[in-house]
């Protein structure tokens, strides 16, 4: 009697009862086995095809290998990490596939009962959408079978085989792109339909489609004639995805300029639509008037206006082609009308760019401080009335100012006096004593001072010229110009002093009152230095001579300094005695033979003190009276 083998039964039995076996007759193969082998085992059957299979003994082991030395394919999916027992390696065949059950023994327990109930993301492939609605044998039969594991393959049905499948689309569908898009479907596709691609975005392709071409149906661009080269088996065009030119609009565009503008389209234009100019790319430049300045930010229809404006292709020759003359024609170089642009740029008109260089060129060059003289502080802006702008333009700046005198720019300090009409000695302008570098310092100096009715020599020329004209040391205007003269001093340099007492202090007191000349300090002083008294002749002007030792004395050994009743001190010259005796000790002659002997000391003239030489009275010798 035959047992048959149920799911479950331990393999050492099945292996014990096949080793009994071998130890009788043949004919007893019925009494020992477990079972007939399964239908796609059958030619296994038999005591002799045991160890095709079991390796020894009651024990399992080595039967793993035993059974994937017949199943290769299965050895090729595990080692590939692919399939359902790639991920049970390291598990007994026969725990999933146990034998001996009989002819019609299933070896494949499905989960359900049914291959449609198995879960198919155990085989590394879950279906959805559409292939989650096929019948299994679709996609399992043997035209499918392309993987290296179907290769394998020894079972001569390989229809009943569910292996041999690859998982990515082209193994199973036919490449409409024809590899142009790559193997990865799954990117742009998905399972439940081939049309839309909905995983498919074109903003992550070298392209992102805006504006009107977000809404071009895709065969526009990729069946458009110029790209469709190549035609399928039925003489249809094969769309071209990619590559795909797109580096320029005419790639797919007809260039409405015909070539008169280089560069990409897209400077000008954008996806938007055509008429819509981009100003912040298209580049004014290429045309024969290049944008520059305020210009570049005028509105195209300021200028291209047909109604409003000078229409499609407006006159640029001048400024004035467009412009009104701010200057009513008041804007001249060397007596000829001067164009806008021959004293502005683009920039903006209140920004002039007549150089100094090119003042130069008028008939009053801008030289010294003038040249850094702001224009407005000339060229003064009128105020807004119909008499002015009907004289000077909308701009209302005059242009011509007169120049032949400072004066009609800069307010005069000395109010007139220095004038051609004044009383200037000289005759000139400002600018004899001043400079267009600087009004100060003045390059008035003593040559010049020589003119005047008090002419500097000697010291005089010397002394700061604040020292006499006290006006200097006030503060100054901040500049000439008439607006600033009211914060400025008056400078009329009109000093009536002429003698030396009217700035000189006299230390002589009066001791020189009662002389022809009333003391006057010229009488015995110059203008060089005070001392010495450089005009003084003591035997000229005295009526002592100096002779003898006498002319080798000093001037302090006879004049001595005294206090006045006010506690001020002053020289004593007159009066003076002119008694040996007053001066000289007695007893021994001096050299010049005056005076009595006296006995020899180291000078001849005793120390002076005010009880030596008291205060003498008018009645004593004056030697200083000749004069």
């Amino acid at each position: 009697m035959t047992a048959r083998l149920r799911p479950g039964i331990p393999v050492s039995i099945v292996l014990l009862l096949a080793a009994l076996a071998l130890l009788g007759r043949g004919d007893a193969w019925a009494q020992v086995s477990p079972g007939p082998l399964a239908a796609p085992h059958a030619a296994l059957d038999g005591a002799t095809q045991c160890f095709q299979c079991h390796a020894g003994g009651t024990s399992r082991k080595g039967m793993d290998a035993r059974c994937l030395a017949c199943h290769a394919e299965i050895g090729w999916m595990q080692r590939a990490s692919r399939g359902t027992h790639a991920k049970l390696a390291g598990r007994e065949c026969v725990s999933c596939h146990p034998d001996h059950g009989g002819r019609a023994f299933p070896l494949v327990v499905w989960d359900g009962g049914a291959p449609e109930k198995f879960d198919h993301a155990r085989a590394g492939f879950a279906l959805a959408g559409r292939h989650a609605a096929l019948a299994c044998r679709s996609c399992h039969k043997p035209e499918l079978q392309k993987s290296g594991a179907a290769a394998l393959l020894r079972r001569k049905d390989r229809a009943a085989s569910w292996l041999g499948l690859e998982t990515t689309c082209e193994k199973c569908h036919a490449d409409p792109h024809r590899g142009q898009l790559g193997a990865q479907c799954a990117r742009c596709h998905g399972q439940t339909a081939w049309k839309p691609a909905a995983g498919f975005d074109h903003a992550k392709t070298a392209y992102t489609l805006t504006g009107g071409h977000a809404k071009v149906e895709c065969a526009k661009c990729h069946l458009a004639p110029q790209v469709a080269t190549t035609k399928d088996v039925k003489g249809q065009p094969v769309a071209q995805w990619k590559p795909l030119p797109h580096a320029d609009c005419v790639s797919c565009h007809k260039d409405a300029h015909a070539g008169r503008f280089k560069g990409a389209c897209a400077k000008c234009h954008n996806t938007t639509g055509w008429k819509l100019v981009s100003r912040s790319g298209f580049d004014h430049d290429l045309t024969r008037y290049p944008l520059q300045g305020r210009h570049a930010a005028v509105a195209c229809a300021d200028c291209h206006d047909p109604q409003k404006a000078f229409g499609a292709k407006p006159k640029f020759a001048r400024c004035l082609d467009c412009h009104r003359d701010a200057h009513s024609g008041t804007a001249t170089l060397l007596g000829q009308s001067a164009d806008c642009a021959s004293c502005h740029t683009v920039d903006g008109f209140d920004r002039p760019a007549y150089t100094v260089a090119a003042h130069a060129r008028s008939k009053f060059p801008l030289v010294g401080r003038h040249a850094a003289t702001a224009c407005a502080k000339c060229h003064a802006r009128l105020a807004d009335t119909p008499a002015v702008v009907a004289a000077w333009g909308v701009a209302r700046v005059v242009l011509r100012p007169a120049f032949a005198r400072c004066t009609p720019c800069h307010s005069d300090p000395h109010a007139g006096r220095f004038e051609p009409e004044g009383a200037r000695a000289h005759g000139g302008g400002c600018l004899d004593c001043h400079t267009v570098d600087a009004f100060r310092p003045s390059r008035y100096d003593g040559r010049m001072h020589a003119g005047c009715v008090f002419p500097l020599r000697g010291a005089h020329q010397a002394v700061p010229c604040q020292a006499c004209h006290a006006e200097l040391k006030r503060a100054a205007a901040p500049s000439s110009m008439p607006a600033d003269s009211a914060r400025g001093r008056a400078l009329h340099f009109d000093d009536p002093r002429r003698r030396c007492a009217d700035c000189h202090e006299n230390p002589h007191a009066k001791q020189f009152a009662a002389r022809k000349d009333q003391g006057a300090c010229e009488g015995c002083h110059d203008d060089r230095a005070f001392a010495p008294a450089s005009r003084f002749d003591h035997d000229r002007d005295s009526r002592y001579r100096l002779e003898g030792a006498h002319r080798t004395t000093p001037c302090a050994a006879c004049h001595v300094p005294r206090n006045d009743a006010a506690g001020r001190s002053f020289v004593v010259y007159r009066p003076t005695p002119m008694a040996c005796e007053a001066c000289h000790a007695g007893g021994v002659r001096d050299s010049s033979g005056i005076g009595p002997r006296r006995p020899k000391t180291t000078s001849a003239i005793p120390p002076r003190s005010d009880a030596r030489l008291p205060l003498l009275s008018t009645r004593e010798v004056d030697h200083e009276s000749t004069r």
